[in-house]
C-alpha cells in the first residue's frame, strides 16, 4: 500500500517513512520545507535503498493532492504537517490557525473525494492543557489549551471527531504524542531545526557542538523537583513505529467509519535538568554551560503519559531508552558538524 506522508521530510515524518518501508509500505512524501531541507531526501534515499516519491508544495494545495491519490494510487495518509512550535504560535496565531486547521480540512476534502479511507493524524499531547493529574490517560480532561498550537491541535480532533459522527467513510487514529526525541541510529536522518532551535534536545546538543554559547533553561521555579518543567521525551523511532501500528490497525478494521485516540509516550517523565545531566554522562563533553531564563509562555508545568491504551490496543510499547535518544541525537549532530 502506498501511504501518503504529509510533512515527511520533517523530522518525526521522515523517520516514519522509514518505519513504512520497514513494515511493507511505500511512502509518498509531500513537503514545502518550511520545517525541514531537502537533504532529508538524500538520507532517506541511503536508509531505503530509493529515493522516495516527493512533491514539493503545501498539503492544502486540493489539486496537487488529487493529482498525487490518483497517480500514487494511494491507500492512506499520515498527516504530520503543521506549525508546530509553542512560542511561535503564541506571537503568530492567525498563521498557525491559517496552516494547521486549512491543511486538514483540504486534506479531508480530497480523502472522502478520491475514497481514501485511512488516516494517521498527528496530534499533541498539548490537547490536555495543564493536567489536574499525572499520568495523563486518553480520558483525562481536554482542559484550555496553554498555546495556539495546543489549541489548533484541540480543534483539528474536533474536526476529526465531527467528520466521523456524520458517518464519513473514513477510518482516522489521532496520536497524541508526547515530546519526540533522537535520531535515526544511522546518523544519516534526524532533527534538522531551521533557526534556532523551539525544542530542548536540538538546543542541547548545538550548544555541546559549538553552534551556541549556553542554553536557557526556561523556568527554575516550577514545583517540581528540581524547579524545571517534567516531559514525556520518547525515541522518534519508538515514534514512528507507533504510527505504522496504528496504520496496520486501521487497514485490518471493518468499520467503515471509525475513530481512535491514543497517547504515544514512555510513561515516564524527566525534568530539564535531568535531560541536560543525562546528556553530559552519554556524550563524554564538559558539562553544558547553561542558565535559567523566565518562563516561556504556553509551557505547561508537567505531562507525561500512562501509556496502557496503545500497549493494549495497538501492541506497541516504547522500547529504547533516554539515553539511547539523546546519544542517536547527538551523533545525528556530530554528522552535521563534519557535513
Amino acid at each position: 500500500m502506498n501511504i501518503l506522508v504529509t510533512g515527511g521530510a520533517g523530522f518525526i515524518g521522515s523517520h516514519t517513512a522509514v518505519a513504512l518501508h520497514e513494515a511493507g509500505f511505500t511512502p509518498v512524501i509531500i513537503d514545502n520545507f518550511t520545517n525541514s531541507a531537502p537533504s532529508a531526501l538524500d538520507g532517506l534515499e541511503k536508509i531505503l535503498g530509493f529515493r522516495p516519491a516527493f512533491y514539493e508544495n503545501n498539503c492544502d494545495d486540493a489539486a496537487l493532492l488529487r493529482h498525487i491519490f490518483e497517480k500514487e494510487q494511494i491507500g492512506g495518509v499520515i498527516h504530520f504537517a503543521a506549525y508546530k512550535a509553542v512560542g511561535e504560535s503564541m506571537a503568530h496565531p492567525l498563521k498557525y490557525y491559517r496552516n494547521n486547521l486549512g491543511s486538514l480540512l483540504t486534506l479531508l476534502e480530497v480523502m472522502l473525494e478520491k475514497q481514501v479511507p485511512n488516516l494517521i493524524f498527528s496530534s499533541s499531547c498539548t490537547v490536555y492543557g495543564q493536567p489536574d493529574q499525572l499520568p495523563v490517560t486518553e480520558d483525562s480532561p481536554v482542559k484550555p489549551a496553554e498555546s495556539v498550537y495546543g489549541n489548533t491541535k484541540q480543534i483539528c480532533e474536533e474536526i476529526l471527531r465531527d467528520t466521523i459522527a456524520a458517518k464519513n467513510p473514513l477510518k482516522i487514529t489521532s496520536l497524541r504524542y508526547f515530546n519526540p526525541i533522537g535520531a535515526h541510529p544511522s546518523a544519516l536522518i534526524g532533527e534538522l531545526p531551521l533557526g534556532v532551535p523551539s525544542n530542548l534536545v536540538p538546543f542541547v546538543t548545538q550548544t555541546a557542538a559549538g553552534i551556541r554559547n549556553s542554553l536557557t533553561v526556561f523556568g527554575g521555579d516550577y514545583p517540581t523537583p528540581d524547579g524545571t518543567c517534567i516531559r514525556d521525551y520518547i525515541h522518534v523511532m519508538d515514534l514512528a513505529e507507533a504510527h505504522v501500528a496504528a496504520l496496520q490497525q486501521l487497514v485490518k478494521t471493518n468499520d467503515s467509519s471509525f475513530y481512535e485516540v491514543y497517547n504515544v509516550g514512555t510513561g515516564n517523565g524527566n525534568s530539564v535538568l535531568e535531560v541536560i545531566h543525562a546528556f553530559d554522562a552519554i556524550s563524554g563533553q564538559e558539562k553544558l554551560p547553561f542558565v535559567i531564563g523566565a518562563r516561556r509562555p504556553g509551557d505547561v508545568v508537567a505531562v507525561y503519559a500512562d501509556a496502557q491504551k496503545v500497549t493494549a490496543g495497538l501492541g506497541w510499547n516504547a522500547k529504547r531508552s533516554l539515553e539511547e535518544a539523546l546519544r542517536d541525537a547527538w551523533n545525528w549532530q556530530k554528522t552535521l558538524r563534519q557535513a
